[in-house]
């Protein structure tokens, strides 16, 4: 499901195309009457000659088959001598006045089902939206490097960070791959500059690409947003976003002023999510401890209870590359 801005931004390309579309045939109309008068003569005839086809077929006055059978072999030489003045005067699909797209008609939905002409908006619309937010926009999985953690061995972890970073390198390429709306929520915990934010955005790009909603925001946007709507009664299509996509990655969790009411946001939208079987993915450097201590036993409990937790290990990687 795509958030009500992507979704409210796609519909209006979509427009803007059918709108433009429109434009052109409307110029190229007028272009063709004023070179080629016979070409106005003979639409305004179709035109007549429609409505009067139309009139037999209903009225069935006198002999009513004689005079449709009529209008119709009319119609047919008017549309062959119209199809030849514009092979012969004008380039290929010069008068083309077909919609935006032959399966919606420009709609954007076929019946109840969205089509995929307004499907691949929201995609371009949603991952647009993704790459402003992003840390740099070109996040990808080719890119997350495995040297840069250490290979050397953690007993507490027993293992080493490199180790444990190729797993979770692996798991989080698999976890996009299959996601699916109501897969298990993700909590990813570690220190400061492990690679949570770049792994967050690359789970978030590949699962836009497969077509799924996906909100990305820090946890200190997230809260500002609720402030905004409770303090300013702003309008809540945000909210309705932060509740209802098929994704919704929270990064940063911990690095905000926490106040009460920002515990009782986060309370909302984790109890929330998981009623109502929404995916969400956190990032955040406090450990479990911590998450108790700040945000209480009850959103600590949910969190560690029905995430499942992904710890990062290693060295801070902002640290090496300056």
């Amino acid at each position: 499901m795509y958030t009500t801005t992507v979704l409210n931004r796609a519909n209006a390309r979509l427009a803007q195309e059918a709108a433009r579309k429109r434009a052109v045939y409307e110029a190229h109309l007028a272009q063709a009457y004023a070179e080629q008068p016979r070409l106005r003569e003979l639409d305004r005839t179709l035109r007549s000659t429609g409505a009067r086809l139309a009139s037999a077929i209903f009225l069935r006055e006198g002999d009513a088959a004689a005079e449709v059978a009529k209008l119709r072999e009319e119609n047919r030489r008017l549309q062959a001598e119209r199809r030849q003045l514009l092979q012969t005067a004008f380039p290929e699909g010069f008068l083309d006045d077909s919609p935006v797209c032959p399966d919606c008609a420009g709609t954007g939905y076929v019946g109840s089902r969205m089509c995929k002409c307004l499907e691949a908006l929201c995609r371009q619309e949603q991952c647009k939206a993704l790459s402003a937010l992003l840390p740099t926009g070109r996040e990808g999985f080719e890119q997350f490097s495995l040297e840069v953690y250490p290979d050397r061995f953690y007993p507490q972890y027993q293992t080493s960070a490199r180790t444990l970073m190729q797993k979770n390198l692996n798991f989080c390429k698999k976890y996009a791959a299959e996601f699916r709306p109501g897969i298990r929520s993700l909590l990813f915990s570690g220190a400061t500059g492990l690679g949570k934010t770049f792994l967050s955005a690359c789970i978030a790009k590949e699962v836009t690409a497969r077509g799924f909603g996906v909100v990305y925001t820090t946890a200190g946007a997230l809260f500002s947003a609720y402030e905004t709507v409770r303090f300013e009664r702003a309008e809540a299509d945000t909210l309705r976003d932060y509740r209802d996509c098929d994704l919704l990655i929270i990064d940063d969790l911990g690095t905000e002023m926490t106040t009460q009411f920002v515990v009782a946001a986060l309370y909302e939208v984790v109890n929330s999510r998981l009623l109502a079987q929404k995916t969400t993915l956190i990032s955040t450097n406090l450990n479990e401890n911590d998450l108790e201590a700040r945000y209480g036993g009850q959103i600590a409990s949910r969190l560690i209870g029905s995430y499942r937790v992904v710890y990062f290990l290693g060295d801070d990687i902002r640290r090496k590359k300056t």
